[in-house]
């Protein structure tokens, strides 16, 4: 399903070839536009129709208005039953894209080609679609597997430092709850680049699909991936209440760190541990500003928190640096001490 494509995508081209498709439809972002389509289309090799859909750029546009678009757009073009829609794009774009195409007439053929570190090793990866709603995240999607995931290598040359440091986030959280030796080695970069990070990616995407393989439907073992996005969600939906959105892998890095001491407090992990997670993470990641959001407010969003049941706040934390447990219910004076431990975290 993972499929590395060389310097003049032949594999996707094979891929094309095979299939029946009626029609193909490219869906892209303003920066996907910009420095990736280009490269796609250079490579593409087939007498299919095309057409490109573009959307904005940013969080704020994975919402049921976007998706209204789009299918709208698909019926406009009378897509039909065989045709494909190529996500081209980070996050948004491939959890966006394959939520419209699993819904569009119950479902037309998707494939998903990440342009960034995070979506590459995480989002494009497990079936999961979906958009936002109010401000919660995902919080409406299908599950629905891409007919191909294609990674490009060189896509990532053209990332921000940011994008590359919030993808990131995910390979650390992949180490954390599943792989002691996936953790230690990245620990070891100094300095985030795409050669130093780009060796270990194929360990973080291996991880996820294990995970997924065991558990599709996210009953069990899957919710380990949820590690530091209870906490890190709420925080995020909140940046995007207040129409300051932050990148998703910086909300995760700093859900990771309090969700870590909250494993701490509830006597899940060591305080050394906890401390070696926490002060790692650190290296990579600046300080998040949470003293606008008041504790209420970020409880409130964990009780809407996908993985709850009956009204109580699942979380799933770390058992030890590479095994995590789920479905764990902390006490309400835990998790606000863990909030407010990573408050404190700017004045030391």
């Amino acid at each position: 399903m993972i499929t590395i494509l060389n310097d003049n995508f032949s594999q996707l081209n094979e891929f094309l070839h095979e299939k029946t498709f009626s029609k193909i439809f490219i869906l892209v972002d303003e920066n996907t536009h910009e420095y990736c389509l280009p490269v796609l289309l250079g490579n593409m090799e087939t007498d299919l129709a095309f057409e490109i859909l573009e959307i904005e750029a940013g969080e704020e546009m994975k919402n049921i208005q976007t998706a209204n678009q789009l299918w709208e757009i698909l019926t406009e073009m009378q897509a039909d039953r065989k045709a494909l829609v190529i996500n081209l794009g980070g996050g948004v774009i491939t959890d966006m894209g394959g939520f419209v195409a699993s819904t569009y007439k119950r479902g037309i053929q998707f494939v998903n080609i990440p342009t960034t570190l995070l979506s590459m090793c995480d989002a494009s990866i497990g079936g999961k679609t979906g958009i936002d709603l109010m401000h919660y995240k995902n919080m409406v999607g299908t599950f629905a597997f891409p007919e191909q995931i294609f990674i490009f290598p060189k896509f990532l040359e053209t990332l921000p430092f940011k994008e590359l440091r919030s993808g990131f986030a995910e390979m650390l959280k992949h180490g954390l709850i599943a792989d002691k030796n996936h953790w230690d080695k990245l620990i070891q970069i100094r300095k985030l680049e795409v050669e130093t990070v780009f060796p270990h990616i194929q360990t973080s995407m291996n991880i996820k699909q294990n995970v997924v393989d065991q558990d599709f439907h996210e009953q069990n073992i899957r919710k380990t991936l949820n590690f530091g996005h209870t906490i890190g969600h709420a925080v995020e939906s909140l940046c995007l209440q207040q129409e300051n959105p932050i990148l998703h892998g910086e909300a995760v890095a700093m859900g990771m760190i309090a969700e870590a001491h909250l494993a701490y407090l509830e006597n899940l992990i060591s305080e050394e541990d906890s401390k070696i997670i926490i002060e790692n993470i650190q290296r990579y990641y600046p300080y998040l500003d949470i003293s606008d959001f008041k504790d209420e407010d970020i409880t409130a969003l964990l009780l809407n928190d996908k993985k709850n049941t009956d009204l109580k706040i699942n979380f799933s934390l770390l058992s030890g640096i590479g095994s995590c447990h789920y479905d764990h219910q902390c006490s309400q004076e835990n998790i606000l001490e863990a909030i407010s431990f990573y408050r404190k975290l700017n004045d030391a």
